[in-house]
């Protein structure tokens, strides 16, 4: 006849004890199965997998943010414009000086910079390129962080007063040098009595940059403001204001002291509004892939059951003895617990160390991978930017650690609750 249950503290050491030897006793002797060594490893590659892809999705968004606001205003000043009498809209701004100093007065700002921007070509010999020009100030040039120099520039940007700075697409495309002369064709020239005449001017390349992103460097070209001026019929007005901010992220809640400060007619257009549907994209994309992870991480957790019914057949005979000796159902189910949610937890902190590590070494991993691909394993023109970045993020691994472990804990119960109500006559019965 079995004995009355005991009544004892819950997780207690002899439930361990007993967990550890059925985990550790060989596979002759109903200890750990196959199954369980392959959720394990399915447990590890998921949480790699998904700390891997947390990262990298960090990275993309962090990089693509930085290299917008490295190149990019934060917010763009303009006006809506007035009809002339030809039904054309010239939106030009007359006072942009006076204008810029009141925006530049507005709490946050941290500059101001009057711009001229218009669409050309540029040729170089047999070569053409459409870009976009910007005629800002010398000053101003300087402390736009993408454009400062850098490793991958080239030239002297003190001497940007004396002819243009090209982005290193633009260069390429036309397979020019520093020191060499560029053509600029603008359709909007000189009025004649036959029509207008293409405008046509050719600049010396002082310095040549690199923002990091494709569609900026491919497509960029600066020249000194009074020049673009003069080049674009623009004399004595500009096209719009860039203006930086101390915090970019918080750009909306300023719109309205900016627009009030540029003036009735002023309209604003900040760098969430140019990026929103890419940011919005990348909020779907993350959503999307954190939940196909997820089913990985339960496929693998689900493997666990497996391995846990084998191992509660194979020991079916123990859980008998067990009870028989007085051991409530609650502690047979603690230790099979256990015995589940030890493979959860080791497959959890593998998977952590191998993620951690692909973050850390993101570089040499994608420079082995790139080799191994003869180069051609990354198209900057496709992605925007010239490397795989990789951000490990606090949050990411702790939400991968408390995904995967939840997951191995709540499918652990099931199997468990069987051993736990195991008739220790019917286990017996055949012994």
């Amino acid at each position: 006849m079995a004995s009355k249950p005991t009544r004892t503290a819950p997780f207690a050491a002899f439930e361990w004890l007993i967990a550890w030897r059925y985990l550790r006793a060989r596979r002759a002797e109903g200890g750990v199965s196959v199954m369980t060594w392959i959720s394990l490893i399915g447990i590890t590659l998921a949480v790699f997998a998904l700390i891997a892809t947390l990262s990298v999705r960090s990275g993309f968004r962090a990089e693509f943010v930085d290299t917008i606001l490295g190149a990019n205003a934060h917010v763009t000043v303009y006006t809506m414009g007035e009809v002339l009498p030809n039904g054309q809209i010239d939106r030009t701004i007359d006072d942009y000086e006076a204008m810029a100093e009141r925006v530049a007065a507005v709490e946050g700002v941290t500059r101001v910079a009057p711009l001229v921007r218009q669409q050309v070509m540029a040729n170089r010999r047999q070569s053409n390129a459409g870009v976009e020009v910007f005629g800002i100030a010398s000053d101003d040039l300087m402390t736009i962080p993408g454009i400062q120099p850098s490793e991958r520039s080239f030239g002297d940007i003190t001497r940007f007063e004396e002819g243009m700075a090209i982005g290193s697409g633009v260069a390429q495309s036309l397979g020019v040098q520093v020191g060499d002369s560029v053509k600029l064709i603008s359709p909007n020239g000189v009025k004649t009595a036959f029509g207008t005449s293409p405008r046509v001017n050719a600049y010396e390349v002082v310095y040549i940059f690199s923002a990091g992103r494709y569609d900026i460097d491919k497509t960029r070209v600066y020249l000194p403001i009074t020049e673009a001026q003069s080049f674009f019929n623009r004399e004595g007005v500009a096209d719009e204001l860039e203006v930086m901010v101390e915090d970019p992220e918080g750009v909306d809640a300023m719109a309205p002291a900016l627009m009030q400060a540029a003036g009735e007619r002023a309209q604003v257009w900040t760098w969430r509004d140019a990026s929103s549907s890419f940011l919005s994209a990348l909020d779907i994309e993350d959503r999307v892939m954190f939940v196909i992870l997820s089913v990985l991480v339960l496929i693998a957790a689900m493997n666990i059951v497996s391995g846990l019914i084998m191992l509660v057949k194979n020991k079916g005979r123990d859980i008998g003895i067990l009870r028989t000796m007085g051991l409530s159902e609650g502690s047979v189910l603690r230790v099979f617990f256990i015995c589940g949610a030890f493979t959860g937890i080791i497959g959890t902190a593998a998977g952590v160390v191998l993620g951690v590590l692909f973050a850390t070494y993101v570089d040499q991993i994608f420079g082995f991978v790139n080799y191994l691909s003869g180069g051609n394993a990354w198209d900057a023109s496709i992605r925007g930017i010239y490397f795989l970045p990789a951000k490990l993020q606090l949050g990411d691994v702790l939400s991968a650690v408390a995904l995967s472990l939840g997951l191995s804990f709540v499918v652990t119960i099931f199997p468990a609750r069987r051993a736990a109500r195991m008739n220790p006559v019917e286990a017996l019965r055949y012994e």
